[in-house]
């Protein structure tokens, strides 16, 4: 009985602004991890036959983190979400 009054004290509730900066911090995270996997994946690498030369080559990875935010702003793989929850549960007990 002590234990549940000690853990309902110290859980804290969010404010809309924590609550949107946790899901901001998440999807970040994701689009990150997104970015990498597209890289690892090959896009964003120069053509040899008709590529853009050094400009392609210089703007790349912009190209490759705008998809990987294009992912994420349609649902992403679920790692924003699985984030955020951990996140929001860490705020809520410590």
């Amino acid at each position: 009985m002590i234990e549940i009054t000690q853990s309902a004290q110290a859980t804290k509730a969010l404010t809309p602004k924590d609550d949107k900066a946790l899901r901001q911090a998440a999807e970040n995270l994701e689009a990150t991890f997104l970015g990498e996997m597209l890289k690892a994946a090959g896009l964003g690498e120069s053509r040899e036959s008709f590529g853009g030369g050094a400009g392609e080559d210089q703007f790349s990875s912009f190209l490759v983190q705008q998809h990987a935010k294009a992912m994420v702003s349609s649902g992403g793989i679920g790692l924003a979400e699985s984030i955020y929850n951990s996140l929001k549960e860490r705020h809520a007990n410590g």
